[in-house]
């Protein structure tokens, strides 16, 4: 029977401290969600009820069995004997002893996932951790055949309702009624299987892209274990960092299926969307016209505008599923001022893709909120009649199909996507904001970025990783990046002063190197650094492709500092009068600096719900311009970032902003650029 869990987990956390290895990222749920332990772990449950017989067999010939009696979180989905026999049947197999040991261990860890979680805590879109096959479940909900509401997983298998949510010492059980399939393909592999996507999936191998996706997406040569935990301090936080567990590539396509292509375009044949693509291309790379790779018996050559096309629906990532294309939770945004927005490198070389979250009701039709959109323009500085939509993101697919590959997902999109005059001219003719954790598409692929629970902190030096991991990156390790140092990424947390909850940090004595995300266009462009400004922080020179760029950015100083605004700093912004902002903005400016984001804020402290307010009105939150210089679209370019100072040398690198002088420029006057 099951009933309320007071603080049962007091006892399992304590004994779990003492002899847990490193585990993956992890969430902590909330202790009310849970029901009383029943004595059992795992294994036990497995073992004693009848039902689940099959797979404790399943999981006793993977040799998991010793694991799941050991203390630990996790989340068994457990199916039933009924739903092994259909799997054994649909496989054409007439019991578990007809499947091999390899096969055993394929299907245990495709139903455990190394961290705890209620159905509560399963949002539509993908549990936040993988399961032990490095594979992410997709969540949707709806009926089963007795009308309760349930949650599906994959989409072919659902949460036994009356079962859910069972305590068991190491974990919570969440019994399903089919077994859950992950398939072990490759990207294109899997989408050969859509037909409803077929002209796509033809042009990415015409293109020479599917077998370019297609190639080995785990460099074997790199281990984990060669590297050692680091132990730093960053503002009275004790922590850990560790390196990555792998070292993998991945991909995420934007689909449009068939019928988009031939009911928005007339395009039926490969001719066709060939010719689609020389509209696009020609215009954007006119140099271009008449080289033979041109052709179209030449589609797989780097200037064919097909390849383009192509490409520019292909981010240089895997992404984590449809909830995780923009920040997680919106965590530390105000939803309700401005849309969630990420940028994302595609594989058309120095293009990006914007990705935004429609949640600010000012600017989204009622029908669109809380969906997601690429290359949208529409917003307070771009609210005219000719506002551009930009295309949808479908949260998943057909139940008969799958998406999600073992280095990649596809998604559906209502409209192709083009890096054609418009998105160069008008949508990203804007502030790009990236989070720094966006920059290195090795942080997603390899399900670093936002980890873990945002509110919880971690003991001091941390080793079991309970809430979550901080990771740190060796030399070779991220594509364009050089390190000297170490080079740390911080799990969120909702009470920091970090815009998405998390930050990148540089510790010891660093110098760090890494490629600048591509601009849209050719002009002159300021980059800028969001960061938190502590007493612990130190100082660094920047340099702009090999070039010193000023004078050191000193981390210590904060807006009041007598350099700054000193005793004019006024920490309501929102109170000031018009004068006052655009005066105060001028000084700032003048100077290299801005106020921090005012779409960000934090909670006060650890597990609080009070909300302090937005990183405007903080002191200690401030944009720094690292340059202002002129950028060819054309090239790489480079930022370095050096250690000058001795002592406390930590380096916060929140987010970084791209900006051009249509925007930066506009302040000359009495206008001021969007505070948020």
């Amino acid at each position: 029977m099951k009933s309320n869990l007071k603080y049962g987990l007091m006892l399992l956390l304590g004994l779990w401290t003492a002899s847990a290895t490193m585990t993956s990222c992890s969430d902590e749920p909330d202790a009310s969600n849970y029901y009383t332990f029943t004595g059992e772990m795992v294994s036990d449950y497995l073992k004693n009820h009848a039902d689940f017989s099959e797979f404790a067999t399943i999981i006793q010939r993977a040799g998991m069995m010793d694991q799941m009696s050991a203390y630990g979180a996790y989340t068994c989905f457990a199916p039933t004997n009924e739903a092994i026999n259909r799997y054994l049947t649909k496989k054409g197999l007439q019991s578990v002893s007809d499947l091999t040991d390899v096969q055993c261990d394929s299907i245990a860890r495709t139903h455990l996932v190394n961290n705890m979680y209620t159905t509560a805590e399963m949002n539509t879109g993908v549990i936040a951790s993988p399961n032990m096959n490095r594979r992410y479940i997709e969540v949707s909900h709806g009926l089963d055949d007795n009308d309760n509401s349930v949650v599906y997983l994959n989409r072919n298998s659902h949460i036994i309702y009356e079962l859910q949510d069972d305590s068991v010492e190491n974990g919570i059980m969440q019994p399903v009624c089919e077994v859950l399939e992950s398939s072990n393909r490759m990207l294109p592999d899997v989408m050969k299987e859509n037909p409803t996507i077929k002209l796509f999936t033809e042009a990415m191998e015409k293109t020479g892209l599917s077998s370019m996706i297609s190639e080995t997406y785990r460099d074997e040569s790199y281990d984990a274990n060669d590297y050692e935990r680091y132990k730093y301090s960053s503002s009275g936080n004790k922590e850990t960092a560790t390196a990555p567990d792998t070292k993998e590539s991945g991909f995420t396509a934007f689909v449009p299926t068939d019928k988009v292509l031939e009911e928005k375009y007339g395009i039926t044949t490969l001719e066709g969307l060939y010719e689609k693509a020389c509209s696009i291309y020609d215009q954007m790379y006119p140099e271009d016209k008449d080289k033979p790779g041109h052709s179209f018996e030449n589609l797989s050559d780097d200037v064919n505008p097909l390849k383009r096309f192509i490409e520019y629906h292909i981010l240089n990532r895997k992404m984590q599923g449809w909830n995780y294309l923009t920040p997680l939770n919106n965590i530390c945004l105000e939803t309700t001022l401005m849309n969630p927005v990420d940028w994302y490198e595609t594989l058309l070389p120095r293009t990006m893709l914007k990705v935004e979250k429609l949640t600010c009701l000012r600017y989204a039709d009622a029908d669109q909120t809380n969906e997601i959109y690429l290359n949208r323009r529409r917003d307070a500085d771009y609210l005219g009649a000719s506002k551009i939509r930009g295309a949808m993101v479908q949260k998943s697919v057909e139940n008969e199909y799958e998406n999600q590959a073992i280095n990649g997902w596809y998604f559906y999109v209502d409209d192709i996507l083009a890096f054609d005059e418009q998105t160069r001219d008008i949508v990203q003719n804007c502030r790009i904001r990236m989070d720094f954790s966006t920059i290195f598409p090795e942080f997603e692929t390899n399900g670093i970025r936002q980890n873990g629970n945002p509110k919880k902190q971690d003991p001091a030096y941390d080793t079991t990783a309970k809430y979550g991991r901080n990771y740190y990156f060796p030399d070779g390790y991220l594509k364009d990046t050089k390190i000297t140092g170490y080079f740390i990424y911080r799990r969120p947390h909702d009470y920091y002063d970090s815009y998405e909850g998390d930050e990148c940090n540089l510790f010891g004595n660093f110098d760090f190197t890494f490629k600048v995300p591509p601009v849209p266009y050719e002009g002159d462009w300021q980059i800028r650094l969001g960061y938190a400004a502590e007493p612990t922080r130190g100082v660094a020179q920047v340099y702009f492709d090999g070039e010193p760029q000023g004078i050191p950015l000193d981390m210590t100083k904060q807006l009041d500092h007598s350099s700054l605004l000193g005793a004019a700093w006024n920490n309501n912004y929102d109170g000031m009068s018009e004068e006052d902002k655009a005066a105060e903005y001028k000084n700032l400016k003048n100077k290299g600096y801005y106020r921090g984001a005012m779409g960000g804020y934090r909670f006060s402290t650890e597990n609080s719900t009070q909300r302090l307010g937005n990183f405007g009105n903080q002191k200690f939150c401030l944009r720094r311009v690292l340059c202002t210089v002129h950028i060819d679209p054309k090239k790489d370019h480079y930022l370095r970032i050096r250690c000058v100072s001795t002592g406390q040398t930590e380096f916060d690198l929140d987010y970084l902003e791209l900006v051009p002088k249509s925007v930066y420029g506009v302040s000359d006057g009495n206008s001021m650029e969007d505070p948020l």
